[in-house]
């Protein structure tokens, strides 16, 4: 590559910037379609977890699999909820990790293909199962590919689509979570009036329905061109470029410019990062960036999200049937899925980083007015109604904000030669918060165990208000930046509250330029040096 190429790179990036929303849409609606499907896995993934916990509640499921109570009902053990729950989560940990070293040598096509594969023998373990055990068994092996969904969907949206599209096609991961979810909560709301094990067998074998018509679109999309840049298919990565956008939308595009910058961005990475391990995370400015990602996508749990799914448990404190309290957690999605799509004007507006923190800001506040409520006591019917709405106030804000722009800014922030590793690691550390909070959180609402019940409020109010307080003086804001503007600004360690300000030209080769804008020109040198070959 030489200095013709640069300036290629340079051309590509000016037009990315120059292209606005609208345009970016019109060149890449059909990268816009390829990520939109494959953000479908999500959808499936959100239906299976909701749909294993709801269960819970269930009743011919907690005859099934239960303990028989002194009043005659039957119950699973609070130690049982807790084991399937992380069962699940523990096997995200090892398909994440695996996927972390899969995907950087196979491929984000073949890896999705394999893993739902993995999910049509895995439900077979799950439908089947007889005994908690078994099902256990289950709920490890499927989490397997769930851990490759959670970030290959998320890292697919972000290198398939330029700058002005990064965040809305990112978070819509969120609104698939939320469709999902409201699915399974409408299929159960309709099996409630089931007396037999099918009323819990049938949602179950529902989940048969996604990998095939998944596995047969996943394999007619095309990769990702910045995976096949890594990988040094050039050609390729042209041929993907082509198939990601529209012709003749009279918006100016030259695939070998985009491919060019493509190039620069990862040379200019080769440069100040040693390897593509996970070994390389932790090394020079790439350990900032780690922070930031896993830091980041902590937060979700740390702010309190796994509170808001006791809205039911209040409102049949409050005295509401069941069926009607299934009733209410299909409004409570819905909130959420309203939410979503109002975080993508918001973000217009305000920006990834403004709105991860105000988000965090009010729903510590409604997490304060929860607490607050407990005092009047659990038999009150008028405070709990009003922890339940409350919850719901706080499931809208948290869809609005924390929710969906964590997985633009987690997509963003990271470097693009370690992106899978850096989404493998950042949201492994979600899960490992999300089992600590499993275990917790059903003892402070258990009357045998800890009883705090709403007064728990406090306590994630507490957790909240840290989290926001990382997040000012921590969380940097990529709104606008394209991926080698935003390595100059972490190899220049500019704070995290002047990202959106401060000016950058990653082009810039001065012989007096500073540490960040040196970047450039020691890339320009080794790639003279080192000629990349186009095939």
């Amino acid at each position: 590559m030489d200095q013709a190429t640069v300036h290629e790179a340079a051309a590509a990036t000016e037009a990315e910037h120059n292209m606005g929303l609208l345009k970016s849409l019109k060149l890449y609606k059909k990268a816009c379609l390829w990520s939109i499907f494959l953000s479908t896995c999500i959808v499936m993934e959100g239906f299976d977890v909701v749909l294993l916990n709801n269960l819970f509640a269930y009743p011919p499921f907690q005859r099934k699999f239960g303990v028989e109570q002194p009043d005659g009902t039957y119950q699973l053990t609070a130690a049982w909820q807790s084991g399937l729950s992380n069962g699940t989560l523990c096997g995200q940990i090892l398909g994440l990790f695996f996927n972390g070293i899969i995907a950087d040598r196979v491929g984000y096509r073949k890896t999705l293909i394999g893993a739902l594969i993995g999910c049509v023998a895995f439900i077979f373990i799950i439908f089947f199962s007889e005994t908690l055990v078994q099902l256990l068994i289950g709920e490890i092996f499927i989490g397997i590919p769930w851990g490759v969904f959670q970030t290959l969907t998320t890292t697919y949206a972000s290198e398939v689509c330029p700058t002005h599209l990064r965040a809305y096609l990112t978070t819509y991961v969120n609104l698939c979570w939320v469709m999902g979810q409201f699915i399974a909560s409408g299929v159960l709301r309709g099996m409630i009036t089931r007396d037999d094990e099918w009323g819990y067998k049938i949602p179950f074998a529902l989940q048969w329905f996604w990998p095939i018509p998944l596995i047969i679109g996943i394999y007619l999309a095309p990769e990702s061109p910045w995976w096949l840049v890594r990988r040094g298919r050039l050609d390729d990565a042209k041929k993907s470029l082509v198939r990601l956008t529209a012709r003749n939308t009279g918006v100016h595009f030259q695939p070998d410019e985009t491919v060019s910058m493509m190039v620069h961005t990862n040379e200019m990475e080769r440069e100040v990062e040693s390897g593509t391990s996970y070994l390389a995370l932790f090394k020079g400015v790439n350990l900032r960036r780690t922070e930031i990602v896993c830091v980041t996508w902590m937060i979700q749990t740390l702010c309190g999200s796994t509170f808001m799914g006791y809205s039911t448990y209040f409102y049949q404190q409050a005295g509401m049937a069941v069926d009607n309290s299934f009733s209410m957690s299909l409004g409570q999605y819905a909130l959420g899925a309203v939410g979503t799509v109002t975080s993508w004007f918001l973000m217009g507006w305000f920006g990834r980083r403004t709105l991860y923190l105000s988000g965090q800001l009010l729903m510590c506040g409604v997490l304060l007015i929860i607490g607050c409520a407990a005092f009047a006591g659990r038999e009150n019917v008028a405070a709990q109604w009003a922890i339940g709405s409350m919850l719901l106030i706080y499931t809208f804000t948290y869809d609005a904000t924390v929710g969906p722009v964590c997985y633009s800014l987690v997509a963003e922030l990271t470097s693009t030669r370690l992106r899978t590793k850096s989404v493998v690691l950042a949201r492994n550390m979600y899960n490992i918060v999300g089992i600590a909070t499993n275990i917790i959180t059903p003892r402070m609402l258990n009357p045998s165990a800890w009883n705090w019940g709403a007064k728990s409020g406090f306590f994630w109010a507490g957790t909240c208000f840290a989290c926001a307080l990382w997040t000012y003086f921590r969380l940097p804001e990529p709104k606008g930046r394209t991926y080698g503007e935003l390595d100059v600004l972490f190899e220049n360690g500019v704070s995290a509250r002047k990202f959106k300000t401060t000016s950058v030209d990653q082009f810039d080769a001065r012989p007096d330029a500073g540490t960040g804008e040196k970047v450039a020109a020691v890339m320009v040198e080794r790639v003279e040096s080192r000629p990349v070959e186009r095939r």
